[in-house]
């Protein structure tokens, strides 16, 4: 029997409501698990031999239609949002309910295997291993919530539970401007009390992910006074940019690096005394000489933390080393709109505890909080500022994400949308 001081606890912790579990429902949700995956498994199939790299828009949408046309047949309204306005083609909304606690699921459409790919097909490796091209990264973790979904429904438990799904078409490269291609996801973070992410966090049924670390663009410009090279130190020339450009970056190391969970990275360096930047392919050229001082100097890189606050003390720390030039140099330092970290709070730690217990009842042992160095920046961090707990990494376990070995462990898929289901069930029990 599931644990119900765990469930209580949590429930009045996110939801404000007390906890009532019925184990005949829960028995019945398993068994309705069991049923559904033979059609669980032939809509990943189906859905992994779609291409739908982000910018297949055609594909992508296709995708959509697939999933939507299976909630559509559970009862949920569904909507399109269309991405022309950033650049994308589009998120899937799926809305049910109107009862019980507000529940976002979050999975995505896209992946990043382009249209040109020679990586395209379901491939069944035996062993419960099957390869794909997103079989992981995510439509295993989008099956999933619609196959939680319909566990539910036929358990005749759906209806206790408020459910809002977005499945995003540009998780895999963010449409721009973010605020109108994260508009839909955030919306309903808005409206949600739970947040639930079907990412395979680091590919271990053993783990979930209760902090993700969020991921900002940088970019760092310093000039310096150009002038014979014979010149560099004294008080008329100074040092130049590139020097005052090394100190800057090795400063940012020696203060960021000691903040836990925290880095940042200079990917792109570009200096001397005339440069050139092309900001859509990421390149750039210079022209320099060993006998002259460098004018001019560009770095562009990324910085994650684990938290709004890290983030911002990092910032602090990064302004304040732009500012103390070295003699003849100065420095600006922009920041870009990024992934939002999702903090490690008390009410995510419940809300694993709660999942953790499901799997242990179940018999499938503990799963404890991933580090978040192997978790990356994903589509729940919009949400986490908004809803009241969020869990992520509860998707499709494998590995090889990203690349051309992206392998599914297919074990994974029925008990994860267990795990799920159950949990929703759990969360949506009250007076």
């Amino acid at each position: 029997m599931l644990r119900m001081l765990t469930v209580f606890v949590l429930i009045l912790a996110v939801t404000g409501r007390p906890a009532m579990a019925d184990e005949d429902a829960q028995k019945a949700i398993i068994a309705a698990v069991d049923e559904a995956m033979p059609m669980a498994l032939a809509t990943l199939e189906q859905a992994v031999n779609i291409n739908s790299g982000t910018m297949n828009f055609e594909g992508v949408k296709h995708v959509g239609e697939l999933f939507g046309a299976e909630l559509i047949s559970l009862g949920f309204t569904t909507q399109w949002v269309e991405g022309a306005d950033f650049g994308r083609a589009g998120h899937l909304v799926a809305s049910y309910g109107t009862k019980g606690p507000k529940i976002l699921l979050i999975g995505h459409l896209d992946t990043v295997f382009a249209k040109t790919d020679d990586f395209q097909r379901f491939e069944p490796l035996g062993d419960d291993k099957t390869k794909g091209p997103g079989i992981t990264d995510m439509k295993g973790g989008d099956v999933i919530i619609i196959t939680a979904m319909q566990a539910l429904k036929n358990a005749g438990v759906l209806d206790d539970v408020s459910i809002r799904i977005v499945m995003t078409g540009d998780e895999e490269s963010s449409g721009k401007p973010l605020d109108k291609s994260k508009e839909a996801l955030v919306e309903a973070a808005k409206w949600a009390d739970i947040a639930l992410g079907f990412e395979d966090g680091d590919g271990n049924i053993k783990t979930a992910v209760i902090a993700r670390r969020g991921s900002v663009g940088w970019t760092l410009k310093v000039r310096g006074k150009a002038a014979h090279s014979s010149q560099i130190f004294t008080d008329t020339v100074g040092y130049g940019a590139v020097l005052e450009a090394a100190r800057i970056l090795n400063a940012f190391r020696e203060q960021l690096e000691p903040m836990e969970n925290l880095t940042f990275n200079p990917g792109r360096i570009v200096g001397g005394t005339r440069i050139t930047n092309d900001q859509k392919t990421n390149t750039g050229t210079a022209f320099g000489k060993s006998n002259v001082v460098a004018k001019t100097l560009m770095v562009t890189g990324g910085i994650r933390a684990q938290s709004p606050e890290q983030l911002a003390a990092a910032k602090a720390k990064m302004q304040a080393i732009v500012a103390d030039n070295l003699s003849q140099t100065s420095a600006s330092l922009t920041f870009a709109d990024g992934y939002p970290p999702m903090a490690p709070t008390q009410a995510n730690q419940d809300l694993l505890k709660l999942y953790s217990d499901i799997s242990k009842d179940l018999g499938y042992g503990e799963v404890l909080a991933v580090n978040p160095r192997k978790a990356g920046a994903a589509d729940i961090s919009f949400t986490a500022g908004y809803v009241k707990a969020a869990l992520d990494g509860l998707g499709l376990m494998g590995t090889g994400g990203h690349t051309k070995d992206e392998t599914a462990d297919m074990s994974t898929l029925k008990r994860n949308t267990e795990k799920t289901a159950l949990l929703i069930y759990q969360l949506s029990q009250g007076e």
